[in-house]
């Protein structure tokens, strides 16, 4: 099989996807602006505290050199570990991957708003125009890592999984991402750019 063949069978980051640090600095000013760009089309405010930021290979691939540059992570296994942690969270076709920030900047918002928040990942869903809802699963992984049921932590990786009818009838616009949780009702309608640029995951 060839290089090009598993690429697009396959939209997992591998070693050679990652540059070493002085191959990534020569270009790095350039990528960071693609990357605010495009992070610029997926992000999404749901309500006043929480932000959806939906994943792709290129955010990702961004992620692990920007970790790897402050980590002066130099060796092969310890890009390998970084690219266990992140490969997950870039989605397959059908997927939706997402990071969830929850943006609470003082002491006293985080012991008002992070109980209250508790499950919030799980109460995120997306909302098609024919009413339809497909409902966030949470990152196995990151899962296990959330004991305290009381509070919440400020940071989720959740994970939507679509049906070819889901991909058609999102690709018609008109989609919401929702929150369902009790203590944060909110719904935000995507723009029209974003819906566009989440159909390149969505689709093969």
């Amino acid at each position: 099989m060839s290089t090009m063949t598993q690429t697009n069978s396959n939209r997992k980051l591998v070693l050679s996807d990652i540059l070493e640090q002085r191959a990534y600095e020569r270009i790095r000013d350039t990528k960071r602006a693609e990357i605010i760009e495009l992070k610029r089309r997926r992000r999404i405010s749901l309500g006043t505290i929480v932000t959806v930021m939906f994943e792709n290979r290129a955010t990702m691939q961004s992620q692990i050199q920007e970790m790897l540059r402050v980590e002066r992570v130099v060796s092969d296994e310890g890009v390998l570990e970084e690219l266990k942690a992140y490969n997950p969270l870039i989605p397959e076709a059908g997927q939706l991957c997402a990071t969830v920030f929850i943006e609470l900047v003082t002491d006293d918002q985080m012991r008002e708003w992070l109980p209250k928040l508790v499950d919030i990942e799980k109460s995120i869903a997306i909302k098609l125009a024919n009413g339809e809802v497909v409902k966030a699963t949470v990152d196995e992984a990151h899962a296990e890592q959330l004991t305290r049921e009381t509070v919440t932590a400020a940071v989720h990786y959740i994970r939507f999984q679509f049906t070819p009818q889901q991909v058609v009838e999102f690709a018609k616009g008109n989609v919401q991402v929702i929150s369902t949780l009790s203590n944060y009702l909110e719904a935000v309608e995507l723009a029209d750019f974003t819906v566009a640029e989440l159909l390149t995951d969505l689709r093969d």
